[in-house]
């Protein structure tokens, strides 16, 4: 029945979905041209308005724990991934530690908005079958957040769980990112229920879900080996998990 029901429903989500990338596409493009403060601001708006349109579907939303985030640092989120929904999510809700994203290069082009921001606004694209390229491009991240005292947010799984079961945890990305920003603190987050917003696909959608987020206790980078701060954060993130 609720799939029956999310058809309608749904159409009218990625209506206003669909027109809310389209409108800041442009308005992304000019605000770069003024600075990276408003584009930051412009994103913001961006998803703090796709987060209002998964109102419609009835989705509710908990984050804890963003108190325990340390201010004036560089950040390394850790997550694990169930779908585009963590992406909006963490975006507006962590706004004020600036993500970035660690995103496979199909997502830098093609998408009004997301390709935009993706290419302009910090965060990196990688190719995943091409691991060689990928090594210099997330350590350039990790130096852009050392520098600039921003976030990068990272999905060690690699790829979205389509059932929230947790998949195994790769060590290379965050390995690379604690290496070239030393003063960071790994921050683990887990996320529960954002992957029951797809567990149709992509059409319809869920109706219903309260997708919970949960930030963990931060570990600084420096003082720990990296054997140490893998085993904490892989962890924290899936003893969280329900599914």
């Amino acid at each position: 029945m609720e799939k029956i029901i999310s058809y309608p429903i749904s159409f009218v989500y990625y209506f206003f979905f669909g027109l809310c990338l389209l409108v800041f596409h442009p308005v992304q493009w000019a605000c770069l041209k003024i600075g990276y403060q408003a584009h930051k601001k412009s994103v913001d708006v961006l998803n703090l308005l796709l987060t209002w349109c998964t109102y419609i579907l009835g989705t509710r939303y908990t984050f804890e724990g963003r108190e325990k985030i340390p201010a004036n640092v560089p950040l390394i989120i850790v997550s694990n991934h169930q779908s585009l929904y963590d992406i909006i999510s963490i975006v507006w809700f962590l706004r004020k530690v600036h993500p970035k994203f660690v995103s496979k290069q199909e997502l830098g082009k093609g998408i009004p908005s997301v390709s935009f921001n993706l290419r302009h606004g910090g965060s990196v694209l990688i190719d995943r079958k091409d691991p060689r390229q990928a090594l210099p491009v997330i350590k350039g991240l990790g130096d852009y957040i050392e520098q600039h005292n921003r976030s990068a947010v990272i999905f060690p799984e690699g790829t979205r769980s389509k059932n929230g079961k947790p998949k195994e945890f790769a060590q290379t990305g965050l390995k690379i990112l604690c290496k070239a920003a030393p003063s960071a603190y790994v921050v683990p987050l887990t996320i529960n229920n954002s992957w029951k917003m797809a567990k149709f696909g992509y059409f319809p959608l869920g109706l219903g879900n309260h997708l919970k987020f949960t930030v963990h206790e931060p570990m600084a980078v420096s003082g720990h080996s990296f054997e140490e701060i893998m085993e904490y954060t892989e962890k924290a993130v899936t003893g969280s998990i329900k599914y």
